[in-house]
Formats: C-alpha cells, sequence, structure tokens
C-alpha cells in the first residue's frame, strides 16, 4: 500500500496518468475511422472519446497511464496509416471526466 501512496499526486491521482489531445488529417472520415479507433480502446486501459470535425479531421481525447495511451494512440496510427496524413498530439493533465472510451457526435 505504500508503494501505491507514492505513486499518487496531491488529488489522488496516479502520477504517470496523462490526457492527449489529437487531431487527424488526412482521408481520415467516411473510412469507419472512429469506429476502429472505439474497437481498438478496448484492448487498452483508456477513457475518452472520438469525433468527426467539420474540417474532415478526426479528434480524439485519450486518457490513462501515459505509457498505455502512447500505445494506443500507436495501435490507431498503425491501423489507419493509409488514411493518416499528419497528426498533431498534445498533452495535459488527466482529468479523470471519462468513464469509457465512447464515439461522440
Amino acid at each position: 500500500m505504500a508503494a501505491r501512496r507514492n505513486n499518487l499526486n496531491m488529488r489522488g491521482q496516479m502520477k504517470n496518468q496523462a490526457r492527449a489531445h489529437c487531431i487527424f488529417y488526412g482521408a481520415v472520415q467516411g473510412v469507419c475511422f472512429r469506429y476502429i479507433t472505439q474497437v481498438l480502446s478496448q484492448g487498452f486501459a483508456v477513457t475518452g472519446f472520438v469525433r468527426n470535425l467539420p474540417d474532415g479531421s478526426v479528434e480524439m481525447v485519450a486518457e490513462g497511464e501515459r505509457g498505455e495511451v502512447e500505445r494506443f494512440i500507436a495501435a490507431v496510427e498503425k491501423k489507419m496509416s493509409g488514411y493518416i496524413r499528419d497528426r498533431r498530439i498534445e498533452w495535459s493533465e488527466y482529468g479523470g471526466e471519462f468513464s469509457g472510451f465512447e464515439i461522440a457526435r
């Protein structure tokens, strides 16, 4: 128990938890990107959402242990590599507001 306590920050969250805000550009809409991302999320300890944006890009927010989120993003990029032209990732503090990983509309 003491080891676990040492890994917690002042708010009781795991120190290595993080949020990734990703925007994927390319031919990413109309190719089941959101569905595939949601299915892939089931293999990772992540929460968040994925949604289409009006400019044709796809937005994804994923939270969890940073390494797990990084592996999830890598899995999405690998699976959808034929459709992704570019992507932007911004890391921030874990928010803890999601209970699962969903397709947002």
